[in-house]
């Protein structure tokens, strides 16, 4: 395992989460069941209309588009993928940035979800709207743009 330094020269370990070159086709392929696999191909769609870029696996189970590097303020440091999900169980989670006021109005449109820091939970496409998916991931990718370049 990498380690970098923080500012404060405090050693902090590097992310695991990294792009990979498996098969997104075969990893969704493998998904336990219909609903969720239609879903996850839906989510490959949009997402990669959205980012202009193909599909990557990022760790075992993350299907991410595009990348960008960030620093936080502690130090840390890493790439992640610009837009991105993963089938977690019997939901999904897609990941996006929706702490701002624009966000947290279309997340109250969204439709049946729990929202954490970066983690969009919902159980299936059909229980959300999914225009308004596609405005909260387009608003997360400009603030994605905004924040690191």
């Amino acid at each position: 395992m990498a380690i970098h330094n923080r500012t404060d020269g405090v050693p902090v370990a590097e992310t695991k989460t990294k792009a990979t070159n498996a098969s997104v086709a075969k990893h969704i392929a493998a998904l336990p069941n219909d609903t969720q696999r239609a879903d996850c191909r839906a989510l490959v769609t949009l997402l990669g209309r959205l980012t202009k870029a193909k599909p990557k696996m990022w760790g075992p189970s993350i299907v991410g588009f595009g990348s960008y590097h960030y620093t936080y303020d502690s130090g840390r440091e890493g790439d992640s993928c610009v837009a991105g999900f993963a089938a977690r169980g019997t939901g999904l989670v897609v990941y996006l940035l929706a702490s701002s006021p624009e966000q947290q109005a279309r997340l109250a449109k969204l439709g049946k979800h729990r929202m954490g820091k970066v983690c969009l939970y919902i159980r299936r496409l059909s229980d959300v709207d999914t225009g308004v998916l596609e405005r909260l991931v387009a608003g997360s990718i400009s603030d994605l743009k905004r924040r690191y370049g």
